[in-house]
Order: C-alpha cells, then structure tokens, then sequence
C-alpha cells in the first residue's frame, strides 16, 4: 500500500491498516476469535429443541397400570429413560453423577388406588441445578404424567356427577418466537457479546501496542500533531472491518440459520456503528490511562468479559440489585441488545427502540470524548515525545531442579505487576464483581398487563390474586388486547392476561374457563417466570373455587379432583429447589474463571520462563507446582467461603474437592505452558484466550444441555479443563456427589493434566532448542 505523503487521517489510517494486516495476533484475534465463536456457538445449538434428557424410574408397584405409565413417559420426545429398576437411593444417585436429571416415584398399590378412585400420588424428582434442562425435563415430566395418568385410569362407566362449581385453566401463548427457540434467542444475543469483546481488545491492542512495540512519537507525527486526528485515524480501520462483520452477523442468521430479522434495517446499522465506536474508544481509553498494554487489556477484560451478565439478557435488569443496575446502565452493550432484541426479534416501531437508543449514542459521545480528552492531555504533557523503556527479558541463573523452578515462577508472580493481579487481584475482583447481577436469585413482582371483559366479581377476584402474587405485579389494566400488547413493546409489561367474557358464567355453571396468557418469549427466562406465576396464581385460586361448599371432611373436593385428574401428580425440584438463578449459573462460572486467569497467567510467563534456561521437565513441573499453590486462596475463596456467603449449596466434602480441584489447576497449568510457550510476546495470551471464554462455557454441558449439543462441539470443549471441572466441582459442591459418583471427571482430568504436561515439555524442548539455534 501506498502510503500518503500529507499528514492527516489517511496517512494515520494507512499507517495502521499496514500494521494490522502484517501483524498476526492483529488478525487472529479480529478475523479468527469471531470466526471460532460464530463456528462453536452456531454448532453448540444445532439442535434448538432439547431432547432426550435422561431420566430414572422407581416402580414400587410394577403393575400393568405402573408400567403402562413408564411407557408413555418414555414416549415422551423431552425424556429418556435410563433406568427402571432402581431405588430412591440409586435414583439420587443417577441424578448426582449425571446420569440422569430427572426420576419417576410410583408408589406401591398405585393401579388398586388409581382403580379405587384414590388419586394415588406420583412424584417426580428433577435437578434444578441445571436450571435450563430442568425447565424442559419438568414441563416434560408435568405433560406426560398428567397425560400418562389420565390414560390408565379405569373408564368411567357411572353416571355423570353432578354439575359443581368449575375451574380456572391457564392458556400460555407466546407473542414472540412461539417456538420457543433458544437458538434464536441465544445466537442473537452470545455473537454481539463476543463481538464487542474482540472490539474491546482490538482497540486496545492497537493503541496499546504503540507504548514499546511500536513508535508513538511517529503515529502522533503522522497525524500532523493532532491528538484528534491520530486517534481516529488508528481506529477507522478497526470500525470499517467491525462494521463489516456486525452486518454479516444477521445475514448468517438470517440466511443460513433461517432465524428471521422483523425490524428495520438501517436503524440496525445505526445501533451497530454506535456500539462499535463506544467499545473503540472505551479499549482505547483503558490502554491510555494505564500506559501498559498487558495492565489495559485486563482492564479491557474486566470490562467487557462479564457484560454479558449486566446487559440483562440471561437475567432481566429488572431482578438485579442497585449496583447491577447502575453499572449496567454505563455499559453501551445492554442498551445495544434492547434496541437488537426489540427490533430482530419483535419487530416494534422505530420510535419504540428510539427509549435504548438514545442512551446507547450518549454513552458513545462520552466513551470518545473521554478518549479524545486524555490524548490530548497526554499531548500536553509530551507524553508522545517521552522515551520508554525497552521491553527487558529475565536474566540471572538459571533454576536447577524442580524447587528452583517453583521458587522462580513465585518470584516472577510477585514481581510483574500484570501477573500479580491477574493471578492474585483478578480473582478477588471478578468473584465480587461478576456474581452482582444474579444475586437477587428469582425474579419478583414482575410487572403484567390484564385485560377484564368479564367486569364480574371472579374477573376483579382473580385480578386481586394476580397482584397479590409474590412473582408478578399487575402494573397495566388495559382496555383491550391490543393496548396491553402495546404496554409488552414498550417493556411496561412482560405479559397479558385476558379474561374472556363471561368466565364467571361458565365457572358457576361447573365449565372450565379457560384464561388466555399472551407472554414474551423473547427472554426466556422472564417467558418462564412469567408463564409460571401467572399457573400458579390461577391454580391457587381454582383450589378455593373447589373447596366452597365442601363439606368439613373434604370429601367434595377429592371427588372433583378425582373426576378431573385420576392421579395427583406432584413435581418435586431438588438441588437449588427455588430455582435460584445465581445458584444455578454463578459456580458453574467460577470454575471457568478460575481456567480462564491461570490459562492466560501460566502462558504469559512461560516465554520469560523459558528465556531463562533450565530443565524441561522439572521446569514444567515446578511452575506447575507454583501454580497450584498460588491458586489455592482462590480456590479456597471460590469453593468455599463466596458460596457460603452467597448463600449457594455447599453439599461437599472438602478433601473431595481440593483432590479434583488439585488436578484441574494442574490441567490448567500445564495447558498454559505448552500454549505459552509459543507467545512471542506475553500480551498475547490475554488478546487470543480471553475472548474465548463464552464459547467454552456453552460447550461445558451446563447452561446448555449436552443432550442438544453436536458431539463435535461435546469433544471441542473436552479439550479445556474447565469441561471436566465445572461439571465435577458443581456435582460436588453443590449436588453432594462423592469423587467416585464423578469419576469420570476425575479421570478426564487427569487424561488431560498428563496430555498438556507432556506437550508442555515438548513446547519448552523445541523453544530451548530454537533459541540455541538463533544465538549460535
């Protein structure tokens, strides 16, 4: 390329597009991190319908009607069943080690009691831990068992019984994404998150780099003095390439995943081009203040990384504590996602997504006035005309033996500050700071809309039992379905419930009413809660509705119950049995932000490492070593005194954990080394691991089941430690699962640990022997 001979913009922007296309961390991390997500992520949910979760049966009974009702269940495209024979002590045991997530109690004399008109009681069990399989396995469990009950009930051949006070029945239908695809709400929401990551760190690494790697009295020369100009010249071909991808996001989705776009199109482009600007100038102005490009990337990933949390996609902004929503609103990501959500997904009216919109362009103008400000106050104080300090290597003796490299990994901890906080500081920070928006647990008095056409006493008695429900709140009492679809659009409501004309009629007369629910599937979760406590509200006034006019005995109210469900099915949740959803997601997290710190620390030292001579072997070993025991506080902070704090389920045993936590640090440890080994530069570790993070947790089987995952994507994420862990350390800690109940885990890990250690030693042999080579 030709570069311009006049100071300027272009000169700047011709500048940088040359060093972003000869520099190869540059390109791995802008074209290969978004391609890795977008392959993983569009691979993890190729199955968006969730299918075949295991499930176990203990049948006391083993009668026709018992099995009869095994056999539906195993119909049932939701469930699997993976045992029949067992016990409630072997069932608890399937659900601990995974096996299972779900199991099926029949009660002994349950066919003579169905028979009897009894409503014999079959109970099923299912994990709530694993909060996104358990939503499935339990809406499975519900259906078939209800069904499966109904259909081995003895025929009625008496007469009618007669006409009694009737019921209420909730009909939940979804306004948008009826099918309720987690891919297409999922996709939406993981590709723009790692894509603003990749921003972040782009930005950063490209001003960052100037500090040592490159000149930053020519970059400021090239732009003719100008602070302005310089800065903008450097990040216009950062915004072009971003731009380009943004766009191709929707029409992947679109074209290839047939997820389909309803908004419009330009203000898409707007939102887009705002959000790429913000993140741009916010890694810019994180790379100016600290003045150390390895210190501004980790405060890039403290920013960005957990955005994911605070922008209110997995868990609303609505159930977040003060804190949450505080920092959420100064993040330009979460105002990006309701105006995409609103207009992909919804399709509202422009002047609707105008409410986002707004603060996501203000926090844009602030983000690059801010780092406008400081370079030309850094101008001001010569700092472009200051010499730096070449980057210096380690020197000295090099470490003999397993404790001379132990003791010298310890030392370079504790004197490179990027390395101290990443592996000290980082831990600390991030077991505060990421856990914040999901700390409320459930979701509480969400607001809906409710549309009366009946105007009768049951219609206002069942508005009462709505809003005096703990989980919802009627904030909207609309005229007509219409306005309370509008009231949904507007975010002022995550629901409608229409009572239909004459519902008191048709109660009195002994006829179910049944009661529309027009809820948003848009956020899952909220979908969920939702649709949840509006059944429950209606349920628990349908049991008062029953109960009047029995007798003291209740002897009326069993006979309805009898004639409108032969059996009494009772779902049971265990392990986090409110469905907290810090509980659910927040440990899981841990584990991989425990990998994820010591991945990149362990591979940000091992070239230093590595520069200073040693054995091979003891010197993997002992960094190995070092590491262990530098993490053991986290460890202790992650597993045992943050749960308990917070307030999660700590079932396990202690020397249980540390013996499979022991050898995942190890695992992590040794994969940093053999990676690292090949980083010229230990910045590299932090821009080509830290945005990979997302991926990996997807791949884990946690917040994604494994059932729906291609076994492709399954042996991809096995790859990382964190895979083993997260499932061997949460069945532990918070399942109570003994070490044996996961050995599989175990064994896994250790598999790796062995594998990353000897190709560890493998990696430091040929980078020894390539620098030998270099000084003869």
């Amino acid at each position: 390329m030709r570069l311009a001979s006049k100071p300027g913009f272009l000169l700047v922007a011709q500048r940088e597009c040359r060093w972003l296309f000869h520099d190869r961390v540059a390109l791995l991390l802008i074209f290969g991190v978004p391609l890795f997500a977008f392959v993983v992520l569009t691979t993890v949910f190729s199955h968006p319908v969730i299918r075949g979760l295991g499930g176990t049966v203990v049948d006391e009974d083993k009668s026709d009607a018992s099995r009869a009702l095994v056999e539906y269940v195993a119909a049932s495209p939701s469930l699997k069943i993976v045992d029949r024979s067992g016990t409630l002590s072997t069932a608890v045991k399937d659900i601990r080690s995974g096996k299972a997530i779900s199991a099926i109690y029949i009660p002994p004399d349950f066919e003579r009691d169905l028979q009897a008109q009894r409503r014999p009681q079959v109970v099923g069990f299912y994990n709530q831990q694993f909060l996104t399989a358990a939503g499935i396995a339990s809406s499975g469990l519900s259906d078939a068992l209800s069904a499966a009950a109904a259909v081995a009930a003895p025929a009625k051949s008496a007469a009618p019984a007669p006409a009694s006070i009737g019921t209420l029945a909730g009909e939940t239908i979804a306004l948008v994404n009826p099918q309720k695809n987690y891919a297409q709400f999922l996709l939406r929401a993981l590709l723009p998150t790692i894509i603003h990551v990749v921003i972040t760190l782009a930005a950063g690494y490209s001003v960052g780099s100037e500090f040592r790697r490159r000149d930053a009295r020519a970059w400021l020369e090239s732009a003719g003095g100008d602070p302005v100009v310089a800065l903008a010249g450097k990040l216009a071909p950062l915004f072009g390439i971003f731009i380009l991808i943004m766009l191709a996001e929707p029409l992947f989705l679109e074209g290839v995943l047939q997820i389909p776009f309803k908004g419009d199109l330009p203000l898409m482009v707007a939102a887009g081009s705002l959000l790429i600007v913000a993140y741009l100038s916010l890694g810019a102005l994180l790379q100016l203040l600290a003045g150390d490009l390895a210190t501004g990337l980790g405060l890039a990933g403290l920013v960005a990384s957990p955005a994911f949390g605070y922008a209110g996609v997995g868990f609303p902004t609505i159930g977040m504590n003060a804190f949450a929503q505080v920092w959420s609103a100064i993040l330009p990501l979460r105002w990006y996602m309701a105006v995409l959500l609103g207009q992909a997904a919804r399709g509202l009216p422009v002047s609707d997504s105008a409410i986002p919109f707004a603060p996501l362009a203000g926090l844009t103008v602030l983000y690059a006035g801010l780092a406008l400000l400081r370079m030309a106050s850094l101008k001001r104080k010569g700092w472009f005309e200051m010499a730096r300090p070449a980057e210096q290597s380690e020197s000295g003796r090099a470490p003999r033996g397993l404790g001379g490299a132990f003791m010298a990994e310890w030392r370079r901890v504790l004197g490179a500050r990027s390395a101290f906080a990443l592996l000290f500081l980082a831990p600390l920070v991030y077991g505060i700071y990421y856990p914040q928006p999901y700390l409320n647990q459930i979701l509480r008095k969400l607001p809906i809309a409710v549309v009366d056409n009946d105007l009768s006493d049951l219609s206002r008695q069942i508005v009462e039992t709505l809003d005096a429900s703990g989980a919802l709140s009627v904030a909207v009492r609309a005229r007509t379905l219409a306005e309370a679809r509008t009231a949904i659009d507007r975010g002022k409501a995550f629901a409608a419930v229409e009572i239909p004309p004459d519902t008191e009629r048709d109660v009195l007369k002994g006829i179910t009413a049944h009661i529309p629910i027009y809820a948003d599937a848009t956020y899952l979760f909220i979908f969920r809660s939702t649709a949840s406590g509006v059944a429950t509200a209606i349920g628990t006034l349908t049991s008062e509705l029953v109960s009047r006019g029995a007798r003291s005995d209740g002897s009326l109210v069993k006979a309805k119950l009898a004639n409108s469900s032969p059996a009494d099915v009772l779902l049971q949740p265990i392990f986090n049995p409110v469905g907290g959803y810090a509980s659910y997601i927040v440990p899981a997290a841990f584990v991989l932000i425990l990998q994820q710190t010591l991945l990149i620390g362990a591979a940000m030292l091992t070239r230093t490492a590595l520069a200073t001579g040693g054995g091979a072997f003891a010197g993997v070993l002992g960094r190995g070593f070092a590491h262990l025991t530098i993490y053991l506080p986290a460890l202790a902070l992650y597993l045992i005194v943050l749960p308990r704090i917070y307030g999660f389920s700590t079932l396990g045993h202690l020397p249980q954990l540390l013996a499979l936590a022991a050898v995942f640090l190890l695992a992590t440890s040794f994969m940093g080394q053999a990676v690292g080994a090949w980083f010229t530069r230990p910045e590299n570790a932090t821009i080509l691991l830290l945005a990979t993070s997302l991926p990996q947790f997807f791949t884990a089987g946690f917040a994604w089941p494994r059932e729906a995952i291609p076994d492709a994507a399954i042996a991809l994420g096995r790859l990382f430690p964190a895979d083993f862990a997260i499932d061997g350390l949460v069945r532990i800690n918070q399942l109570g699962a003994s070490i044996w109940e996961v050995a599989h885990d175990w064994l896994g890990l250790w598999c790796l640990a062995l594998a990353y250690f000897a190709l560890a030693v493998i990696s430091a042999l040929a980078v020894k022997r390539g620098q030998t080579h270099a000084q003869s």
